[in-house]
């Protein structure tokens, strides 16, 4: 597992600190590799055959298996485990941030003879949506808007920094950022011709996803919004001191201020789950508000239910829905990917829904200099589309 690389702004782990928060990705790659396979082992063993003989029939979506699967022993206690381990994942991050706060805040402060790269404007008008308000998003306190500080408060975000990397195990590599790498490759090869001068990535957060669209096209305007200023704060300084030029702006992606037709490429990075059906739908429409012609806009997600995906393996991302405080988990995966382009818009010529291969990106093989890309299986749902030249 790859170490996270310690950038100026991320908290620093005292002894003990570091043994819980490496206690925790034991504790998941544990139940990952050992005990998460023996819910399908559960469901087809004993549960399938069950619901068989009760109705006649198996289980004919992911609410029917998730609703046999709730009785089982065995999924039962997994879950208690995946959701323990879950709050965790931020809990123990939590008291290295909280420990250090006044140092993570001072520390993310723009300062003001500095010359910046990049920009940050807040704007404390800017609400937080109902739809991210009314839950704590994947368990975490106080949501990633929280601020215990008066002001120029970080600590949800470097909570969510050291979080992330936990709740993945290191598997999006030492920045966090493989899923904007990938990205970056899905663009390039998708449409090889695209020269974005704009860039926009909404519900950025800090950035991960969004540095390496700097990286790949040093010519453009980068631009990250967000809603929540904690992680607009870190996120600045954060790039900063990565030396990635970056614009950072608090606003909802659901009604932004940028003028029609301002970007090349707009994007979102495992975001748009975390909304509502409307706000959804709302953003789609934006992004096609956004696009110049010829522009393109992409949406990363995890995989959408469809036909290669059995009920129980729908029922499996399902989890998160009930139990894991994502609410539009499974009411956003279950619709129709080229329905909500043409909703927000987009003709059918237009659509480029598709779907991204997992690997490890952008790990130097110590001998020649190249990017080594390791597949580790699996996909991503792109939803996107190219508004016509």
């Amino acid at each position: 597992m790859p170490r996270q690389y310690q950038h100026p702004i991320l908290p620093q782990t005292a002894h003990d600190e570091d043994a819980l928060q490496s206690f925790v990705i034991s504790m998941r790659g544990h139940i990952s590799a050992n005990l998460t396979p023996g819910n399908r082992q559960a469901f087809e063993r004993d549960v399938a055959p069950t619901y068989k003989k009760s109705h006649g029939r198996a289980p004919a979506n992911r609410h029917e298996v998730r609703r046999a699967m709730l009785r089982h022993p065995f999924h039962q206690s997994w879950s208690a485990l995946i959701r323990t381990t879950q709050e965790m994942i931020w809990d123990s991050p939590g008291h290295s941030a909280l420990r250090q706060i006044d140092a993570l805040n001072a520390a993310a402060k723009p300062k003001p003879k500095r010359k910046t790269s990049g920009t940050l404007t807040l704007d404390p008008s800017v609400k937080i949506p109902p739809y991210l308000s009314a839950v704590d998003i994947h368990c975490m306190p106080g949501n990633f808007h929280q601020e215990v500080a008066a002001e120029d408060d970080v600590y949800a975000a470097a909570v969510y920094d050291r979080g992330a990397y936990i709740y993945i195990m290191g598997g999006m590599g030492p920045l966090g950022d493989a899923l904007g790498q990938m990205l970056v490759d899905y663009t390039k090869a998708t449409f090889p011709d695209l020269a974005p001068k704009r860039i926009l990535d909404m519900g950025c957060g800090i950035g991960g996803g969004t540095l390496p669209f700097v990286d790949a096209f040093p010519g453009a305007e980068v631009h990250g919004i967000d809603v929540s200023a904690p992680m607009l704060r870190y996120g600045h300084a954060r790039a900063e001191a990565l030396g990635g030029k970056m614009h950072f702006t608090q606003m909802n992606a659901e009604r932004t201020s940028f003028p029609d037709a301002s970007f090349d490429l707009v994007m979102t990075h495992i975001v748009v789950h975390e909304t509502s059906q409307k706000a959804l739908r709302n953003i789609l429409k934006e992004c096609r508000r956004l696009l110049k012609p010829g522009g393109v806009t992409l949406h990363c997600e995890t995989p959408m239910y469809d036909a290669r995906l059995s009920p129980f393996d729908q029922s499996q991302t399902d989890w998160d829905t009930y139990f894991n405080n994502e609410p539009f988990v499974g009411p956003m995966h279950g619709l129709d990917a080229d329905a909500l382009m043409r909703e927000a818009g987009f003709a059918d010529d237009e659509l480029a829904n598709g779907d991204l291969p997992l690997y490890v990106p952008g790990v130097d093989d110590g001998e020649t200099g190249d990017d080594y890309r390791h597949r580790i299986g699996g996909y991503l749902s792109i939803l996107g589309a190219r508004r016509r030249v």
